[in-house]
């Protein structure tokens, strides 16, 4: 027995030898592996890179599909010609923008506002003013985490420019002047870029390769930088303005900060402003990315128009409808989407004007009221025939209109139809148009960003 007891304690020792040395010869390859021993492997280490769906959003498989009419044009515009293009996967949001989330860019703005004012004030701890390690920061940088006491009695005091003057106040309610928040921010125009760089390039054939390299090294690139400066505050007179001789007020008073409206989708709000929402929304993502050791993603925009119209066809080719069509109410009776039924009769979709962004049931790509309820705004200018000269591949047409340009510089894309229109602006390949500075009770949005890299697997169950 005890001669067994030994073979065996000789064996486990043996054995935890030989594991030892496995572990040895592995970390010893491993870091032989590890290096690159002479050969390119790229830089390293690199992050494992996953895109996850944003909040709010969906996943739109990259594809091909004919672009344009599939029913009559109805007023013979041709402007809709077919055309079959192929768009790059990307995500969008599966509802328009409600009031309550463009609400939380308008707060934000508000509060940057309030914190720079209270920072040059020198009160509370609204500002930072020096780093972990101690060292001046100067400019002090605006603390974020600090709450704002909208109420407090120093604050009344220092942020009393903020909210309109005692002689426009109504009733003498103390309200912000949101003439007053305005958002600043700075895009790249990489037209203009690359414009000039190709012209660098022309230049070059003149020139040393040498030179060329510094001239193109040495280019101003602060010329393509844009700075903007939007005020961020809804139209809300939209409800009265866009209908005359028709009774709008509640809207006008209610519409845009009652809790009851939260989750309809918010309306007048320029194409200007929508862009300025989505430089925001990529802020706040990616500042938070930031904080938390991740790399920050794509940027969040309009939708292109040709996006727009493959996301709203939800997979169905030559449809006219989101759901297919050629009808407008299901199989029970039920209406497919919220828009003007008959001349007068705006109640038969079981809705008067805007109503809920989940309100019927989504398309194949599970997006909400992409035909009806409020028509969406998307980054391509209007041009009666970008049918005849835009790429099969990713269709788009820009231009950045100034503000003394002429009107017809400043027609963008709108699409979807609205709760106003008849079933024609519903069709998914139905144009329309607006300008870029004008505010719509009838026109919201929606987001889109680009997803990075082939695309997800081509089973949807993969798509989230």
């Amino acid at each position: 027995m005890v001669a067994v007891n030994k073979f065996l304690r000789i064996n486990n020792l043996q054995g935890m030898r030989n594991l030892i040395l496995f572990f040895v010869i592995a970390v010893t390859l491993a870091s032989c592996a590890g290096g690159n021993r002479g050969e390119l492997v790229g830089v390293q280490p690199r992050e494992d890179w996953i895109q996850y769906n944003p909040y709010g959003m969906n996943y739109i498989h990259f594809g091909s599909f004919v672009m344009g009419a599939d029913d009559q044009d109805v007023p013979y515009a041709n402007v809709n010609n077919n055309k079959r293009i192929t768009v790059s996967a990307f995500y969008m949001d599966d509802t328009e923008i409600s009031n309550n989330e463009y609400r939380q860019f308008m707060h934000w703005v508000r509060d940057s506002i309030a914190h720079r004012y209270l920072g040059e004030a020198g009160i509370g701890e609204h500002v930072i003013e020096e780093d972990q390690y101690g060292e001046i920061i100067d400019p002090a940088i605006i603390n974020w985490d600090e709450e704002i006491d909208w109420n407090g009695e120093d604050e009344r005091l220092e942020l009393a420019d903020l909210f309109l003057p005692e002689y426009e106040r109504f009733y003498r309610r103390k309200e912000i002047d949101t003439r007053k928040l305005r958002f600043e921010y700075y895009w790249v125009d990489l037209q203009a870029a690359a414009s000039k760089a190709g012209k660098d390039l022309d230049l070059s054939y003149t020139n040393i390769k040498g030179q060329n390299n510094a001239i193109r090294g040495h280019s101003d690139r602060s010329q393509f930088i844009i700075r903007e400066v939007i005020n961020v505050y809804p139209d809300t007179l939209a409800w009265v303005h866009d209908f005359t001789y028709g009774f709008n007020e509640p809207l006008t008073e209610m519409y845009f900060w009652h809790p009851a409206y939260d989750n309809y989708p918010v309306v007048g709000v320029t194409w200007t402003q929508a862009q300025a929402f989505n430089v925001w929304r990529t802020q706040l993502l990616s500042s938070w990315q930031q904080r938390n050791g991740q790399t920050f993603v794509q940027r969040f925009r309009l939708p292109s128009e040709a996006e727009w119209e493959y996301a709203s066809r939800g997979g169905l080719e030559k449809n006219p409808y989101p759901w297919g069509g050629p009808y407008i109410r299901n199989v029970l009776g039920c209406p497919l989407a919220n828009f003007k039924p008959q001349r007068g009769d705006y109640v038969d979709d079981d809705g008067c004007v805007t109503v809920d962004v989940r309100s019927y049931e989504p398309n194949g790509y599970g997006l909400y009221c992409m035909s009806g309820n409020v028509a969406e705004w998307t980054n391509t200018a209007y041009d009666e025939s970008v049918y005849e000269f835009s790429h099969d591949l990713n269709s788009e047409y820009e231009y950045d209109a100034l503000a003394d340009d002429p009107p017809a510089l400043k027609r963008k894309v709108v699409r979807g139809g609205s709760w106003k229109d008849v079933m024609y602006y519903l069709q998914n390949g139905t144009r329309a148009y607006e300008y870029q500075d004008t505010a719509k009770c009838y026109i919201g949005f929606r987001s889109v960003m680009s997803y990075l890299g082939r695309g997800k697997a081509g089973n949807p169950e993969d798509w989230n």
